[in-house]
């Protein structure tokens, strides 16, 4: 089977499962997006690493790149292989300097390994026809970038509007302490607006 890329377009709270949140996978050089509803700590790894945050502490997955990469384990890609009854099924697939293993993996866990590791994220057709969305031809052609964008519940952006810098500042601050790195974002983004 042809595997088709696929790269993060959008990382945001579900709108249709409460406490959730979707990663939007776009099609490399096409219109297909492919939403899949993960957890809010997959979401908080996945973001971690898309915005290049730096952790007081490692996160689960930030362990397991140095734990590969002090065996000399590379994660050459991912692969989103099959669909049953909702749930998306991943392989990682790992290289080292004998040998090349196939790993089962969670979706959510093998998106924030692949952000981590700088590694392509592939699929395959039936999967995108499938689960997939087909979007308009609004970008002229153009391959957009792939951004996070963050919401919290109804209202949120609207309190940090009426905050001041320093106030903006003290609560970024707060809220990497309790490591809540998808508010820290927000609160990041609103900042750099200011700015």
């Amino acid at each position: 089977m042809k595997k088709i890329e696929l790269e993060i377009v959008a990382l945001s709270h579900s709108i249709t499962q409460t406490h959730s949140y979707a990663v939007v996978l776009g099609e490399v050089n096409g219109l297909r997006r492919l939403p899949i509803v993960i957890g809010g700590f997959e979401a908080q790894a996945i973001a971690v690493a898309l915005e290049r945050m730096q952790p007081s502490r490692p996160l689960t997955h930030d362990l397991l790149k140095n734990f590969m990469n002090a065996f000399n384990v590379d994660l050459q890609e991912i692969i989103i292989n099959d669909l049953q009854e909702g749930i998306f099924y991943s392989k990682l697939v790992c290289i080292s300097e004998h040998d090349t293993v196939e790993i089962d993996s969670r979706t959510s866990d093998a998106l924030a390994l692949a952000v981590r590791f700088g590694c392509p994220v592939y699929t395959y057709d039936h999967i995108l026809e499938s689960a997939g969305i087909l979007m308009d031809d609004t970008t002229g052609g153009t391959k957009k970038k792939a951004t996070t964008t963050t919401t919290t519940e109804q209202g949120s952006r609207d309190d940090l509007s009426g905050l001041s810098l320093d106030e903006l500042e003290n609560l970024l601050n707060e809220v990497l302490e309790q490591e809540d790195y998808i508010r820290a974002i927000s609160i990041r983004d609103e900042i750099n607006k200011r700015k």
